[in-house]
């Protein structure tokens, strides 16, 4: 967050003469208090300021990174969830390749039945598998995909932050979205998809105005 330079004046008055009320902050500066009404609200919905009835303003001291950091922890994977590219077990490689070429992926999720995961294959493995001798029109994606229960996901109410740690920490593209079924809680349903795109756009988002 960029700030201007009244309200980085704002912040220098609270903070040394905090708490201290809008009058007061408006009498140093020689403006009138509906002059700096918006700046105010600005430094107090990011954080940044605190404020009291009939006490006034005082500087939360939090640094704008500090907020920053808040705010990245709290995004949800449900808002940024994108649709999941799926194809199912008996799917030929070949076919997964064109799927993956024709989506622009990293890497497919692999269902079967109501959309249950069973699997991934990514875009090492289905080259792997192309450089080899098989016979890619016949050859299933089953036999060369990753399977449960060795598939990183996360479900729709982690954060994106968790999401960005999961990729990292086993060095994946993306990851499942999943949810248990009502009725087979020990089946994952695949419900979207997180990827490394998704937490760029995240970020560009952030840094709009």
């Amino acid at each position: 967050m960029e700030l201007t330079k009244r309200q980085e004046k704002i912040l220098e008055i609270v903070k040394a003469e905090g708490p201290i009320t809008g009058e007061q902050i408006a009498e140093k500066l020689k403006l009138t208090r509906a002059t700096l009404r918006p700046d105010l609200a600005i430094l107090t919905m990011a954080g940044l300021l605190d404020a009291r009835p009939r006490v006034g303003y005082f500087y939360s001291g939090k640094t704008t990174n500090q907020l920053l950091g808040e705010h990245i922890r709290n995004l949800s994977v449900r808002d940024y969830k994108s649709l999941p590219v799926v194809v199912r077990e008996e799917t030929s490689i070949y076919d997964a390749i064109c799927t993956m070429f024709l989506e622009d992926v990293g890497s497919l999720i692999v269902t079967k039945n109501e959309g249950q995961l069973v699997g991934v294959v990514s875009r090492k493995d289905l080259l792997q598998a192309a450089m080899g001798k098989q016979e890619l029109r016949s050859m299933p994606v089953g036999v060369i995909m990753t399977r449960m229960p060795n598939i990183v996901t996360c479900t729709p109410d982690d954060t994106l932050y968790y999401a960005a740690v999961q990729m990292m920490r086993h060095e994946v593209d993306s990851l499942p979205v999943v949810r248990p079924f009502q009725d087979r809680p020990q089946e994952m349903e695949v419900v979207g998809r997180i990827s490394k795109t998704t937490l760029v756009k995240a970020f560009v988002e952030l840094g709009q105005p």
